[in-house]
């Protein structure tokens, strides 16, 4: 019998409503798998589908006993299915792919052979995709450029799943909302090593696609909570602290120019206006201060207590040892 203990490479496939899919999938990925010579497993995640995928991926399950799967109770959304996914892999490399088949699991080799070369993180570049220009390639050149001036780490498409990571390293980052793309970003204050590779996209051929415009604007408040984490997420005073301190000062000096006036010139305090700023920017300040000095407090407590998952799984299928 197999040893179902340790193994050398992880795939985790999150899926939603991708039942067409999954047999061709599963055949290629173990074409290439096998091919190695590798110990692997691969985790299928299915993210609360609607379709038949579940009774698909119990198919599988039933005829492979390096298969496993996770299904999830709800459509959580794909962070918290890859965030399941990672909390159950055995491999010392985790390899990351979509189900829509658009990624080429021939390209796996590429991933493995950058982290045999010492690597912590291997992300694909999709070279010549197969999507519109304006709804899908326009906005991801655009988001991808931000995200790397942000993040400092210079990668040429965040947004793609089709990633390699140590185990210890993704293990180690807890990811929220739709904070997939950030890993290696998020993953920079470790101190990992990043590689990029390129990679075949080819054109969806069953199913429809999960993404579109509507995408931008969380895209957008992502990466200013990118920027947060990445700069000030253990001192967040360090960004209220400052603005509480302009307001502060704007009132103080406004608060002393109508002192000024009611003494040197015998003045009401100034106009009413005048006042009602200065009033304004003083209750700003405190308030930007105490709720700076509350985040930090906040921060200190997650930190300290025990981490809470982003999911619920409502069942595990694995072969027993």
């Amino acid at each position: 019998m197999e040893d179902r203990g340790k193994v050398d490479i992880s795939v985790v496939v999150p899926l939603f409503n991708e039942e067409e899919n999954i047999p061709e999938l599963y055949k290629r990925l173990t074409g290439v798998l096998k091919g190695l010579g590798r110990k692997y497993e691969i985790i299928f995640v299915n993210d609360g589908s609607t379709d038949n995928t579940q009774r698909v991926l119990e198919d599988v399950f039933r005829g492979d006993s390096r298969v496993r799967v996770i299904e999830l109770r709800t459509n959580f959304g794909k962070a918290p299915a890859l965030s399941a996914g990672f909390s159950n892999v055995r491999g010392d490399i985790v390899l990351t792919i979509d189900g829509d088949l658009q990624d080429c699991p021939e390209d796996i080799p590429k991933f493995i052979e950058k982290m045999d070369e010492g690597f912590d993180i291997v992300s694909a570049w999709r070279m010549d995709r197969k999507e519109p220009f304006l709804t899908r390639r326009l906005p991801s050149v655009i988001a991808n450029w931000c995200i790397a001036r942000l993040s400092g780490v210079d990668l040429h498409d965040f947004g793609n799943a089709y990633k390699a990571y140590r185990a210890e390293v993704i293990k180690g980052i807890k990811i929220y909302g739709e904070h997939h793309r950030f890993i290696p970003a998020l993953a920079k204050n470790f101190g990992v090593t990043i590689a990029e590779i390129r990679v075949r996209n080819e054109p969806r051929r069953h199913g429809q696609s999960k993404y579109g415009l509507s995408r931008i604007p969380k895209v957008f408040f992502d990466m200013i909570t990118l920027k947060f984490l990445l700069t000030y997420s253990t001192r967040p005073l360090h960004v209220l602290g400052p603005i509480g301190s302009f307001f502060g000062i704007v009132g103080i000096f406004l608060g002393l120019r109508l002192a000024y006036l009611k003494i040197a010139h015998g003045d009401v305090l100034g106009t009413k206006v005048s006042l009602s700023v200065c009033v304004l920017c003083i209750f700003l300040a405190v308030q930007l201060i105490t709720l700076g000095l509350l985040a930090e407090l906040l921060v200190r407590i997650y930190y300290e207590s025990q981490g809470k998952e982003i999911y619920t799984i409502r069942r595990v299928l694995e072969h027993k040892t």
